[in-house]
């Protein structure tokens, strides 16, 4: 495993990162309480340092499970959390989002709530939580550093959508000077990235990026293959049929990345994310102790060519060679496009 400095703060995180979504919820699949800490635990043994969790993964009790695999060990672990949504108020309806309330007073409490819940008097980084652009005023960004100035918090960041709100959402967090942008970033889904990538360029900005979902829902790693019949719980259920077949014909055009024996295709989609200075850890979405051993590993792969890299970018930038739509044309932004418009995208996948 490798480390890297997390946007201008002092918090080191492991290249790969666990994200703590998977404990605590069923929404992949059901696991005990004792297999939930002993992944967490089995993650920590494997150099992985860097927990993200959030105060409404399964309501409160993903931190609790982060707190509890970490009691004894609280000093060799970076924690990260997110606030922002309202489940104390609110019962959960499936997947369906909940009330959000971005609001000083609200951002206060929940911190509160979130430290006794993971048993500690401080997190690492503090992230709010899908906030739309118009949500995150003077009020809420003095709140952000009133918890700094308290000692709860070390780093700030802004975790994204995309079908809620990223674009505006994400230069608004490089331009306020977040340490991290949690997003959605992969091989298929490179547009907010990318995007990111220039506008930290463009502003000599010292914000990193955390890339979610890299393994593009489990298309990229091959857990979710044409003869896969997913769970009616399983959260991946949401993406059109039509996204599916469009990502296994991709993925066919992705195979000069592995390197049998060396190189799997799940770890060479994190060295591809890993190559860009920006990305601080990579979150894949563990589900199993051997997900945690493979990628784990990745960062000590073979590092991508020049070639390879390049071919990624062809290949991309011509869409794979894939005319047919890949139904996910609905998933816009949180100012109904405007800002997608402005970039000439439709969506994350572009």
């Amino acid at each position: 495993m490798r480390y890297r400095k997390l946007g201008g703060s002092n918090v080191e995180v492991s290249e790969v990162g666990f994200g703590a979504w998977t404990v605590g919820t069923d929404w992949w699949g059901d696991r005990s309480e004792r297999e939930s800490i002993e992944m967490l635990r089995h993650a920590a043994d494997r150099g992985i340092t860097f927990f993200d969790t959030g105060d409404v993964y399964g309501h409160g009790r993903s931190e609790e499970l982060v707190g509890q695999a970490f009691a004894d060990r609280r000093d060799e672990v970076t924690i990260a959390t997110k606030v922002g949504y309202d489940f104390y108020n609110n019962p959960q309806a499936g997947h369906g989002e909940l009330p959000k309330v971005i609001t000083p007073e609200y951002i206060h409490e929940s911190v509160e709530k979130s430290l006794d819940r993971l048993d500690t008097d401080h997190v690492e980084l503090l992230q709010l939580h899908n906030a739309n652009v118009d949500e995150v005023d003077e009020d809420i960004l003095e709140a952000l550093d009133e918890l700094k100035e308290e000692g709860k918090v070390e780093a700030l960041g802004w975790a994204l959508g995309p079908s809620i709100g990223w674009l505006a959402e994400g230069d608004a967090a490089i331009e306020n000077e977040f340490d991290a942008v949690q997003v959605v970033f992969n091989l298929f889904e490179q547009v907010p990235g990318k995007h990111f990538i220039e506008t930290i360029e463009d502003l000599d900005a010292e914000t990193s990026l955390v890339p979610r979902v890299p393994h593009s829902s489990g298309i990229l790693n091959e857990q979710v293959t044409p003869e896969t019949e997913l769970d009616a719980g399983d959260h991946r259920g949401f993406r059109p049929d039509e996204w599916y077949d469009t990502g296994w014909e991709k993925v066919e055009q992705l195979r000069f990345l592995e390197r049998d024996g060396e190189r799997t295709m799940g770890q060479a989609t994190i060295q591809w994310l890993l190559a860009h200075d920006a990305v601080a850890s990579v979150t894949p979405t563990f589900r199993t102790a051997a997900d945690i051993n493979e990628w784990a590993a990745a960062p000590e792969t073979p590092r991508l060519s020049d070639e390879e890299f390049e071919r990624v970018a062809e290949l991309h930038a011509n869409d794979y060679g894939i005319t047919r739509d890949d139904g996910m044309h609905g998933f816009r932004s949180s100012v109904d496009g405007a800002d997608l418009d402005a970039v000439g995208a439709k969506y994350a996948g572009d």
